[in-house]
């Protein structure tokens, strides 16, 4: 009975034993390789395939992983794979985890990693998990304590191949960490290829990645980078840059021009002549802010702040710009003009008025915010003094509330609405107001003499299209101008009529100016025409009157003026002047017709008696006409 029970003893004590030893002796990690692939691809959303895994045990364990392959998602070919690892370690603090359960891993050490990306035009991609498509990530818990904590990361001769159709990039970044004596492994990254269709080179130099999730200590940051002929320069910190909790970096933009920074900020950015612009970035409140921004975008300077806030479905720019000295051919591109200076900037048909169609999806990119202030207005033909802007693009709607600009002691002041148009292009309303508009400044800039006096009136303008152009040759709309009292340049008015003794005793300085009682002009524009209701000019000696038209569709003009004498005179030939042409090439010139006929008649009188040859320059004078003082009256 007692070697029975002895016998049991041996057996029970035994088998575990022996149990235990076969374990060790045939015991193999690869056994749990089925397991970790499940898991991976469920948590990924895509096939994960483990060559090999190792654990060596210890305070610290270190589990190691051989040929861990991620697959792409379906759609996309086996090979290359979205990333092949031949070799992945991960250290775990498993006495830490004991302690505190949180998981605290030391290092991680990726050994030549192969990661391959493509975005295709349709919209989807390889490289977001969770069904192809890009989601917002969800706002992080800035005071929850993270679960996960990751020390240092070493990468050795990584390699990303990027083909991003969306951005037009396909690229290569060589990815290395590089450790100096005493200091933790520090990132570089070299880039090559291209993006947006433009050759793009670049470095960029991180701090310690051991500090990526240490928010006291800032990460230092340094990038160089050319995209094309767009130089990129930025050196500074970032904190907590895992969480992207802040930034504190100098930023250095130039160019030929600030169009071509639109794929590399994502904010929709007009033409613009070559740029220079410095400033500081930060990240606070959500929005990433450009402040502190200096520079010079042709022969303007532009100084300001510019904050973007990253939303769905648009990301939102908000702008403040202002700047001492502005050229406004160098804001040519807010209108759809190229710069002043660039050879394209007369249209592609020659024509003046700007015909670039305005990009929709492009003013969808983002809603935007803009304030905008010039202290001077720069040229010797510009006869404004400054300007303020207050600009709101919104789903594609343009608000431009408002566009003011200083006259003299005066101001012209508009209002316009933009909307995308159902049939294409955007359907627009304008309002224009002219205020005490001073005269002088006018004509200061026009070879057509000088003159005084302040003018008021109104503009307004409904009308679509997918230019500016196009907008004007198809609008409908009214513009109404008025002044009472003030002076002209009596070379003006004599030249009109053809006044050839007054032009040429004006042109030598007597008499300089003629007295304006009023100045009226009615204009409709009907379907891009613009047809003169009223032109009166009604000065101390004359009457002048327009008629016609001006095509803002072709660009043409068919005008003319006629000047007629309120008193007796003489060495005058009574004729219109007419206005022709094009825009690009007017011509100025008498009719023919009439002057012949005048110009004949002294011909033959001055043979027959030569002071016979005066009378078809003699004009008995039209007298007082209250035509003008009438208009203004009813106006008033």
């Amino acid at each position: 009975m007692a070697s029975h029970r002895a016998r049991r003893v041996i057996l029970w004590t035994a088998l575990p034993v022996l149990a235990l030893v076969l374990l060790v002796a045939f015991w193999s990690w690869a056994w749990f390789i089925p397991l970790i692939e499940r898991q991976a691809s469920a948590a990924l959303g895509r096939p994960v395939t483990i060559g090999e895994l190792d654990v060596d045990f210890g305070g610290v364990t270190r589990i190691s992983l051989g040929d861990v392959r991620v697959a792409n998602p379906e759609g996309y070919s086996e090979e290359p794979p979205l990333a092949a690892i031949p070799r992945l370690s991960v250290d775990v603090s498993v006495w830490d985890f004991i302690r505190t359960r949180r998981l605290i891993i030391p290092e991680i050490t990726l050994d030549r990693p192969a990661v391959n990306l493509i975005a295709r035009a349709e919209g989807d991609n390889n490289y977001t998990f969770g069904g192809g498509k890009t989601e917002t990530p969800a706002e992080p818990q800035q005071d929850a304590e993270p679960f996960l904590e990751i020390g240092a990361l070493r990468v050795r001769e990584g390699q990303v191949q990027a083909r991003l159709a969306p951005l037009r990039a396909d690229m290569r970044l060589l990815v290395n960490t590089r450790e100096a004596e005493g200091q933790s492994p520090s990132l570089h990254v070299a880039a090559d290829g291209t993006y947006a269709a433009q050759p793009i080179r670049g470095t960029l130099e991180g701090g310690a990645v051991l500090s990526l999730r240490d928010p006291n200590n800032p990460w230092p940051v340094k990038l160089d980078l050319a995209n094309g002929p767009t130089r990129v320069a930025a050196e500074g910190t970032v904190r907590d840059p895992l969480r992207f909790a802040g930034a504190d970096i100098r930023l250095d933009f130039s160019g030929p021009d600030a169009r071509l920074l639109t794929p590399l900020t994502g904010v929709p950015i007009p033409q613009t002549p070559a740029y220079r612009l410095r400033g500081q970035l930060d990240y606070a409140d959500g929005a990433v802010r450009f402040t502190n921004l200096r520079g010079e975008l042709g022969r303007s300077d532009i100084a300001g702040d510019i904050a973007v806030t990253p939303r769905q479905p648009r990301p939102v720019v908000n702008a403040a710009l202002r700047s001492r000295r502005v050229d406004l051919g160098d804001l040519a591109g807010f209108i759809g003009q190229a710069p002043e200076g660039r050879p394209e900037s007369r249209g592609s048909r020659n024509r003046v008025l700007p015909d670039t169609p305005v990009d929709l999806p492009r003013l969808q990119a983002a809603d935007i915010h803009l304030i905008y202030d010039a202290a001077q207005i720069r040229g010797q033909a510009m006869p404004l003094d400054d300007m303020h802007a207050k600009l709101d693009i919104v789903d594609g709607a343009i608000a431009l509330h408002p566009l003011r600009f200083g006259v003299g002691r005066g101001r012209i002041e508009g209002e316009f609405d933009f909307a995308p148009a159902k049939e294409g292009g955007l359907s627009a309303k304008g309002q224009v107001n002219f205020q005490r508009v001073d005269l002088s400044r006018l004509m200061g800039v026009t070879p057509l003499g000088e003159g005084q006096g302040a003018i008021g009136g109104s503009a307004r303008i409904e009308t679509r299209g997918r230019s500016l152009a196009e907008m004007l040759g198809r609008g409908d709309g009214a513009l109404t101008l008025g002044m009472a009292g003030g002076n002209l340049s009596a070379l003006l008015v004599d030249i009109s009529g053809l006044q050839l003794g007054n032009a040429i005793l004006s042109a030598l300085g007597l008499p300089t100016r003629t007295k304006v009682q009023c100045f009226v002009a009615d204009m409709a524009l009907q379907r891009g025409v613009v047809r003169s209701k009223t032109l009166l000019i009604d000065t101390d000696s004359s009457i002048i009157s327009g008629r016609g038209d001006i095509d803002l569709r072709n660009e043409r003009l068919d005008y003319a003026l006629r000047t007629e004498s309120k008193h007796f005179t003489v060495g005058s030939l009574p004729t219109d002047i007419l206005i022709g042409g094009t825009f690009s090439n007017p011509n100025v010139r008498p009719e023919m017709l009439e002057l012949g006929a005048r110009g004949g008649a002294a011909i033959g009188l001055g043979i027959i008696a030569l002071p016979l040859a005066i009378l078809p320059t003699i004009q008995l004078g039209v007298g007082e006409d209250n035509r003008c003082e009438e208009l203004v009256r009813r106006a008033r």
